[in-house]
């Protein structure tokens, strides 16, 4: 395409488009990106970017990869797709199948939805069914801690922070639930027993009209990047088996790896009875998540009112993104070379922490914290967005800060060279963010 003809694109765009969380017109201008290989975006004026966010974190694998481009074309010259209501399909089932094995084993029934939102507003609906079908009609809230985030539907809003969150906004048409503190920072910080005891006071004062408790299992994603005891995990566990609760994980950004173990919930070496996965499940290619759950859960729901689960969405377990999530994972088990997840990841963690430690010694800086394949630097202030940005480019790094934050996930096939450069970007970025 012709620069000219982008800068009229880009013009439509600034007027007309929304881009997430933004206004119209926009400001500032998105780069537009003509093509993606390997972990780098091709901008229309040539340059080219090392994606440090693999797409808002899905592209575990990049971008084209040869396996993942395969499955799409095979399975286009079967059907792109075809409703879920009274048919089904290969992908589907085999994926399903595939999602039972890998996930903790008393998992047992898989609802596929289109986003991480839907899952979530799914994960509500299969709680309060629950209840309902047991004869707790009377309990329809959730209990969750503050700084979460679980989508942008209204469901999922509901149970995001309610004051520093992103929706605060909508507090007056949202269902108020309970909201607990957020768990103290830190990875291997262990079991906080005034946290443990102000949540299981909390449980205990609200037991008759609570379905669930709902979190993000060690890694609070989109509400602030923070890290928790998996120690917490295992103590929501023992809450919702000790007052007939279901636990609901949220493992959309912490599932498939992320955290350094498939699922964030092995930290704690404990099953939900639901859980949300989507994000890097099609390896960033289609969008596509699923909600897991018992076939305890299962069973009561599909024996209570309404005879099954009150929810299809029209692209349920679409052929294409079923397919391509099957090659994904056969990707993240085996890789293309034998080489699985965990070396990958443990490979990220190093350089993460290797590379941003210089970040420690900055002025402006509060802290510096690496899980996985997450690397964060966080400020003593808002980021100064667009500086931080522009920052990163100049070191051929894509970066998206928010909040006081900048951090990077990466692909999991990054190198030693480019996750140097990322780390170095990040670095940089803070440096100019904090004056």
């Amino acid at each position: 395409m012709e620069t000219g003809d982008w800068d009229s694109l880009l013009a439509f765009d600034r007027e007309h488009v929304w881009h997430p969380y933004g206004a119209l017109p926009a400001a500032p201008a998105p780069l537009p990106v003509v093509s993606a290989q390997g972990v780098r975006l091709k901008l229309a004026d040539g340059r080219e970017l090392i994606d440090g966010m693999a797409s808002w974190w899905c592209a575990i694998h990049g971008y084209r990869h040869p396996l993942l481009d395969r499955a799409v074309g095979e399975q286009l010259q079967r059907m792109a797709h075809v409703m879920f209501g009274g048919l089904t399909h290969e992908p589907g089932v085999r994926l399903a199948e595939r999602l039972l094995a890998l996930a903790p084993p008393s998992l047992q029934a898989v609802f596929f939805a289109d986003s991480g939102s839907v899952s979530v507003e799914v994960a509500i609906k299969l709680c309060l069914q629950f209840q309902r079908a047991r004869g707790r009609e009377d309990r329809t809230r959730l209990l969750t801690v503050k700084g979460g985030y679980h989508g942008d539907t209204f469901g999922a809003m509901a149970v995001c922070d309610p004051v520093g969150g992103m929706h605060s906004m909508f507090a007056g048409a949202l269902a108020e639930h309970v909201f607990a503190e957020r768990p103290p920072d830190g990875f291997d910080a262990g079991l906080d027993e005034r946290w443990a005891a102000h949540v299981g006071e909390l449980v205990a004062r609200h037991t008759d009209e609570l379905a669930a408790i709902i979190v993000e299992p060690v890694v609070q994603g989109a509400g602030g990047m923070r890290f928790h005891s998996p120690a917490c995990v295992a103590l929501l566990r023992e809450l919702c088996d000790e007052h007939g609760l279901l636990l609901v994980l949220d493992e959309i950004a912490t599932g498939f790896g992320r955290t350094g173990e498939l699922f964030a919930c092995e930290h704690a070496a404990v099953a939900p009875d639901v859980m949300c996965v989507g994000k890097a499940l099609t390896g960033g290619y289609m969008t596509l998540a699923a909600t897991l759950c018992t076939r305890e859960v299962a069973d009561a729901v599909s024996a209570g009112e309404g005879g099954g689960l009150m929810h299809g969405p029209t692209f349920m377990a679409n052929p294409l993104a079923c397919s391509v999530a099957l090659a994904s994972l056969d990707l993240l088990l085996d890789g293309a070379d034998g080489q699985g997840w965990r070396p990958r990841v443990q490979a990220i963690e190093r350089g993460l922490r290797e590379g941003l430690e210089p970040a420690r010694a900055l002025a402006g800086v509060a802290d510096v914290r690496v899980l996985g394949a997450i690397g964060v630097v966080q400020l003593e202030r808002e980021v100064d967005v667009a500086a931080a940005t522009d920052a990163a480019v100049r070191h051929g790094v894509w970066l998206r800060p928010f909040r006081d934050l900048i951090y990077t996930m990466p692909p999991y096939v990054t190198d030693a060279e480019d996750l140097a450069r990322v780390t170095a970007a990040v670095v940089d970025a803070a440096r100019t963010a904090s004056g």
